[in-house]
């Protein structure tokens, strides 16, 4: 997992993340609704007309006309005594979820539509606790366990929660979708804490490992490792496998051939970590033992942070708090700056700036130069990304990072609107993030598994695990190799495979 904590923009209001696409049919800025007095419909309808205006429709009960006039007309009709007020059609936007690629690249849609979702199946994910309360866990079965004096059902750095929503998001109105959607029942264990969740103990997860067990869990989820082989871990992870758990491990993300425990033991699946291409993450450690390959690179999933929001053109838009940016709140009409590479006339515009050339720090000086109140870096390239001002730098304007297509949509249509950009950090929120690591990879790998096994419950692990492994599409070299593994994981041709 990369350190840097990418909050997204989606908060406890419903959203949907626009693209370019969404621009294509731009509301009428010059449509507006025109309240009539009583008894003068006909009269206003004739002056509408007359000034040049298109009805559109009559509010039923209401005595408004929607319609669209010249701007040259409103001053005259507004002064009519037949006309109670004139104000904006305002645009309003549809609501929803957004489906991270991954979900779509394990073909887990295909799998639900089969009639396999993961119900009846419990996932023990090991990590560092989960928002219970947030969003997307709402109506989701949980339960949990952390030592004295903690709470498995908060998360102080967030990975935990991370990881749970990319198995278990549910399928609403709202946020993201997970490979099981809402379907699955998660146990909690919490191995690690703190801001930064820095380390745990082989002892404290297989001790984990255990408790999964006993809760119920035939899937374990483990998106952890570190290079010291342990006797008692490995006996450990191969008792639960001879019980009939099947647990499921980060490969490691140094990007060497070296080893990571506890993913492994030959009873544990190893999983790297490939980008929405299907190519390796650079990031991802190849060893003989890679079992599966998952999405792991700028998933977006559940986190209990909310570093930035931005919203415009009446809808909210997933962006991070680039590294380094003062806390602000701030609005104003939305600029260009190209790539932001000198300062510009920008006093109090919300400066989007492409992302390239020069670095992030001196394009923030730049637009901060220039007056601008917030500096908003999109991509050069497809989706978002997580940045970085430098080490001990901090901004006097809020700068965000997001998405290429975002960026793009609201350089093609939406300049000189409003926007509202804040960096204010929000704790134990309803927030999503965009977060790399063989990390991420692996819970996609979990909730595959917890899937294909609900297609059928009476299945043995071994059986479970052979059909990923038999049905994975091939990456990389013909065959099995250390990159890749068999291939990236594919939920619906390994449920088909599954015996029944």
């Amino acid at each position: 997992m990369t350190h840097s904590k990418l909050a997204a923009a989606l908060g406890a209001a419903m959203v949907l993340t626009m693209s370019a696409a969404a621009f294509a049919a731009k509301p009428d800025p010059n449509r507006v609704m025109v309240k009539f007095k009583p008894g003068t419909q006909a009269v206003v309808e004739h002056a509408l007309k007359a000034a040049g205006g298109r009805v559109h429709m009559k509010v039923a009960q209401a005595d408004v006309f929607a319609a669209t006039l010249p701007p040259q007309a409103l001053e005259g009709l507004r002064n009519s005594p037949h006309i109670e007020y004139i104000e904006q059609d305002a645009p309003r936007y549809l609501s929803g979820q957004v489906t991270p690629y991954g979900i779509d690249n394990v073909q887990a849609p295909q799998t639900w539509a089969a009639g396999a979702d993961g119900t009846g199946i419990k996932v023990c994910v090991i990590d560092s606790g989960i928002n219970a309360n947030h969003e997307d866990f709402a109506g989701i079965s949980m339960t949990g366990y952390a030592s004295p004096g903690q709470s498995w059902n908060t998360d102080s750095c967030g990975h935990g929660t991370h990881v749970a929503g990319t198995i278990a998001a549910a399928n609403n109105t709202t946020g993201v979708v997970g490979v099981s959607p809402g379907k699955v029942s998660l146990h909690i264990v919490k191995v690690f804490d703190g801001a930064a969740c820095g380390w745990s103990y082989a002892s404290s997860v297989v001790d984990a490992a255990n408790r999964c067990q006993a809760a119920g869990a035939k899937v374990i989820n483990m998106s952890l490792g570190g290079s010291t082989k342990s006797r008692t871990e490995e006996t450990g992870f191969n008792n639960l496998y001879n019980k009939g758990v099947l647990s499921i491990a980060a490969a490691g993300n140094d990007g060497n051939n070296r080893h990571s425990y506890p993913a492994s033991y030959s009873s544990v699946v190893s999983v790297a970590a490939v980008d929405a291409s299907n190519v390796r993450a650079s990031f991802s450690q190849y060893t003989s033992q890679v079992e599966l390959a998952a999405p792991g690179v700028s998933v977006l999933s559940t986190y209990p942070f909310i570093s930035a929001t931005m919203s415009a053109v009446g809808e909210s838009f997933i962006v991070s708090a680039i590294t380094g940016s003062g806390q602000f709140a701030t609005s104003g009409a939305m600029v260009h700056g190209g790539r932001c590479t000198s300062p510009g006339s920008w006093a109090g515009k919300v400066v989007l700036c492409e992302r390239g050339d020069i670095s992030f720090i001196d394009k923030v000086n730049n637009v901060t130069a220039g007056g601008g109140v917030a500096a908003a870096v999109y991509n050069n390239v497809a989706g978002s990304f997580s940045g970085t001002l430098g080490d001990g730098v901090t901004s006097t304007i809020p700068a965000i990072s997001m998405s290429q297509e975002d960026g793009l949509a609201l350089v093609g249509a939406a300049l000189g609107q409003t926007a509202s950009v804040s960096t204010v950090q929000q704790n134990n929120a309803s927030g999503y993030a965009y977060l790399d690591g063989t990390s991420m990879a692996t819970p996609h790998v979990s909730g595959v598994a917890a899937i294909v096994w609900s297609a059928n419950p009476a299945a043995t692990n071994q059986q479970v695990r052979n059909a990923m492994t038999s049905t994975a599409l091939d990456l990389g070299a013909a065959g099995r190799d250390v990159y890749y593994g068999y291939g990236l994981v594919r939920a619906f041709n390994a449920m088909q495979a599954l015996p029944k």
